[in-house]
């Protein structure tokens, strides 16, 4: 807004009064907010918060043409930074006067820019928000230098990107962090991988439900230090389009645009839950459920507007000035919608509107930087570009934080515990056992020592007693002789004479017969005592069972313990399940309020699927997420297997359109989708089912886990099959489009040729559309690939199998096709079949010399020019053949 002095301006985006009472703050993320939000419920993580978009202005010092053709005119600008303010000069005493948020002189350093532009925005993406920072101004005013300079030379040139990686790097942890780059650029209305240079025509998918936009094939790479980082740049850098026009010698060609997603884990909050098992309700310990927050930062170098009169462009240079300035004239026209409150901003008329979407209007903190220069020559562009920065101050965003709960960390942490519960009861069992064998040999032990006690002790006692007996039986029977003696000799007295025995002779008899009462009651003694102590060991063997029988109901006690442990935890996971479906049907239901309930019957359903190929034919593509809502992947899936064959046909193209979003892919394999596909190519004779089908498959096998189900259930097979016997350019497409895509997987290379795949491709070239040629030509370059770095490491020797299958003759052939696709991939399979020695002398006698020699010359893409390049010179064969031909080299 232009103003000529007195007591209002415009600043922040409002009217500003010099009534301190009157001044109308602009609306803006507090700092505090993200430390606020940490502490909120979960429900209060979704709700946005008002965010104008904040715009600095950057004047650019003369260069030498300038200093030398305007050496004799003021500067079209003035700039009062103090104030925060910019006037553009009319005519030497008239001038219009402009605010901004931020005003940068010539003389500002990166280090200041980068301080009141980028650094607000890198702070909140770190909290979990999305930002934007983008350099938008005429060409040759800065904007490549304020955003991408790397700083090798000197550190203080350092620009936006570089910086902002410096601060996320320093205030990450990679313990519990992680941060990945995805670089692009917009060239000619066509998104192209910076990182992957064959990666050149990357689609835009937009969710049905939420606007969000996303770029599922572009390159995304895990970095965790700033040297990695400066690397990826500078790959980037070598491969963006540049040109040399008269208002500047190394134009951007196209706009560049850097994507960092930070990836935080923060305190989860307390969840407290209950199982209930019989008639006991036990409560669970407090569970941390873990956050996470997903912060998106977006760096847009723009290519730079001109004028074709004035930057002297023609031929190619001035079809790319054409698409730029188309460009940037549809984001100049969402930009006056959105500043002027506008019913309808037309975001789609341009791939750079759609990618700017969260940008202005949507959810992300951004900030702006325009670039001016101070030439009176320029004075349209720079007012152009100053009107662009005041509309843009008039637009406001809605930040939103990005956070979710982590249910798969928990639940991997819920499964660790699990683990370790597990193996503490084993090892708590493991001890128990061995207790109870160590209590039980010990028993039998003592047992066994007693009885053998016992028994000694019994046989000492018998011989002892024997003993005693035989001693006491001889003194008898001496006694017994002597009296045999005694008597004798009385027979052989007179008769009448009493033969007489001495009192001593009874006393001694007396006390011989009281000394064998004794000793027989002190025998009886001993084994009364020795039978007691046997009780007294049968005792202790009934008291040793009974300690066993209680170890074994306290083993019966664990092991039921353990059950019930097991059964609590099995409540807990399905209550963490229960818990995760309930969050994501809140979200559904609060971002589709007021929706239909799902049709209460399959004969509706089947009448929706058959209405749904009319909207389909008008284009109406959210209709099949809306039906994937209502009916469920298991009864779509179903309705592959239907009667009806208009039914069956349009569920494949259901499943083949899920397939295309990278989200519903790995839930259509789970279930099953991806075998009931292979069973439909087998089985059908349908040449609708054939090609859509084949699509289906060539979407799954975009991914490397998908392309191992697919060799593992047959697949390639199947494929070749399907081609073998059709006719229909578009089915061949899809068909070589799923095995090219198979042929990108160095762990599938010899599988995929012995069944049959190369000689599929070779076979395909019969139909002569160049859509399918350029599927065919494209699996061969990720074939050749894939040798190529297979041979570099070591794992594949000998001839290629490109060669041997006979692929050589056609690859030459086409290698000047007049597709650029076809003639793109033909050139890179050339160039990685040459790079591997052993195959030299086949490509010689093939003619693919010729071919090398003419790419390394001629070809556009400065990579594979230079790529062939380095082959010839480092191949001894080539080397040789080339001077026996005099090919000047």
């Amino acid at each position: 807004m232009a103003t000529s002095g007195g007591g209002n301006s415009y600043r922040n985006g409002t009217y500003r009064n010099s009534n301190p009472k009157l001044n109308v703050k602009s609306k803006s993320l507090p700092p505090s907010t993200a430390t606020h939000r940490r502490n909120s419920t979960a429900k209060d993580h979704h709700v946005a918060v008002p965010g104008r978009v904040r715009v600095a202005v950057r004047l650019r010092p003369r260069n030498a043409e300038e200093s030398v053709a305007d050496a004799d005119f003021a500067d079209c600008v003035e700039l009062q930074p103090e104030l925060k303010r910019l006037k553009l000069r009319k005519n030497n005493w008239d001038a219009d006067t402009y605010q901004f948020d931020e005003v940068l002189t010539e003389f500002a350093s990166q280090k200041r820019v980068y301080e009141v532009v980028a650094r607000p925005v890198v702070e909140v993406v770190l909290d979990g928000y999305n930002g934007t920072i983008m350099a938008y101004g005429q060409t040759g005013t800065g904007k490549t230098y304020t955003l991408g300079r790397l700083g090798e030379e000197d550190t203080a040139a350092r620009g936006i990107m570089v910086r902002a990686m410096e601060d996320i790097f320093a205030n990450v942890s990679f313990e519990t962090d992680s941060v990945s780059v995805s670089y692009l650029q917009l060239y000619m209305e066509t998104i192209q991988d910076l990182l992957d240079p064959t990666n050149d025509n990357i689609t835009i998918v937009e969710d049905p439900k939420t606007g969000d936009v996303s770029l599922p094939g572009a390159t995304i790479v895990e970095i965790r230090d700033q040297q990695s980082f400066i690397e990826l740049l500078r790959l980037g850098e070598a491969q963006r389009f540049a040109a040399n026009t008269k208002l500047n010698t190394e134009s951007s060609r196209s706009h560049a645009i850097l994507m960092v997603h930070v990836k935080r884990s923060i305190n989860g909050r307390d969840a407290t839950l209950s199982t209930e098992n019989g008639n006991h309700q036990h409560m669970v310990k407090s569970l941390k459920l873990p956050v996470v927050r997903k912060g998106k930062l977006v760096v847009i170098d723009l290519a730079g507007s001109e004028r074709i009169n004035k930057s002297g462009s023609e031929g190619h240079t001035l079809e790319e000035a054409k698409s730029i300035n188309l460009s940037l004239s549809a984001l100049g026209k969402c930009i006056n919608a959105l500043a002027e409150n506008s019913v309808h901003v037309p975001f789609r008329d341009s791939k750079l509107t759609r990618l700017l979407r969260d940008s202005f209007g949507g959810t992300a903190r951004t900030s702006l930087i325009i670039t001016i220069g101070p030439s009176p020559r320029h004075r349209g562009e720079t007012a152009s570009t100053i009107m662009f920065g005041q509309r843009a101050m008039k637009v406001e965003n809605m930040v939103k934080l990005k956070e979710e709960f982590d249910y798969k960390s928990l639940s991997r942490r819920l499964d660790i515990e699990l683990e370790k519960l597990i193996m503490e009861h084993e090892r708590q069992q493991k001890a128990f056992e061995d207790e109870i064998e160590r209590l039980a040999t010990e028993a039998e032990h003592r047992i066994s020592e007693a009885e053998r006690n016992h028994s000694d002790s019994l046989e000492k006692e018998r011989m002892k007693y024997q003993k005693d007996y035989m001693e006491s039986i001889k003194k008898l029977e001496e006694q017994l002789v002597i009296n045999h003696r005694k008597n004798d000799d009385l027979h052989k007295k007179p008769s009448g004479e009493i033969p007489k025995v001495s009192a001593e002779e009874l006393g001694d008899l007396k006390r011989m017969l009281q000394k064998e009462t004794l000793s027989r009651k002190a025998a009886e003694g001993e084994v009364n005592n020795l039978k007691i102590k046997v009780a007294e060991l049968k005792m202790s063997e009934a008291s040793g069972k009974t300690e066993m029988l209680k170890l074994h109901k306290m083993f019966e006690d664990e092991v039921r313990q353990k059950e019930k442990l097991e059964e609590e935890i099995a409540i807990l996971q399905s209550q963490l399940l229960q818990s995760s479906l309930e969050t994501h049907e809140t979200r559904r239901e609060v971002g589709r309020a007021g929706f239909e309930k799902e049709v209460e019957s399959l004969d509706s359903l089947i009448s929706q699927v058959k209405l749904q190929q009319h909207a389909s034919g008008n284009g109406e593509k959210p209709s099949m997420a809306k039906l994937f809502e209502q009916v469920g992947l298991h009864k779509i899936l179903s309705l592959l297997e239907a009667e009806d064959a208009d039914v069956r046909i349009h569920a494949v193209k259901v499943v083949a359109n899920l397939a295309a979003e990278e989200t519903n892919q790995g839930k259509i394999v789970e279930a099953g989708g991806l075998t009931s596909l292979l069973t439909l190519l087998k089985s059908s004779q349908d040449e609708t089912i054939h090609r859509v089908a084949a699509g289906a498959i060539a979407n799954l096998a975009m991914n490397e886990t998908n392309q191992e189900l697919i060799m593992a259930q047959g697949g390639i097979s199947l494929l070749s099959m399907t081609a073998d016997n059709a006719d229909d350019p578009q089915t061949l497409r899809m068909i070589a489009g799923a095995i090219a895509n198979l042929c990108g997987n160095d762990k599938l290379q010899t599988k995929l040729r012995s069944e049959g795949g190369i000689k599929a491709l070779l076979g395909m070239v019969r139909c002569r559309h160049p859509d399918v040629h350029a599927q065919v030509a494209r699996g061969i370059a990720n074939f050749a690939k894939c040798e190529s770095r297979a041979s570099s490491q070591g794992t594949k020797s000998g001839r290629s199998f490109l060669i041997e299958d006979g692929a050589l003759q056609w690859i030459v052939q086409n290698a000047n096709n007049e597709s650029s696709s076809i003639r793109r991939h033909i050139e890179l399979a050339l160039c990685h079949l040459a790079q591997h020695e052993v195959n030299a002398r086949d490509m010689i006698s093939g003619g693919a010399l010729w071919e090398l020699v003419r790419i390394s010359r001629e070809c556009s893409r400065e990579d594979i020019k230079t790529l062939a390049h380095r082959t010839l010179i480092s191949s001894p064969t080539f080397q040789t053949e080339m001077r026996r031909l005099r090919i000047n080299y």
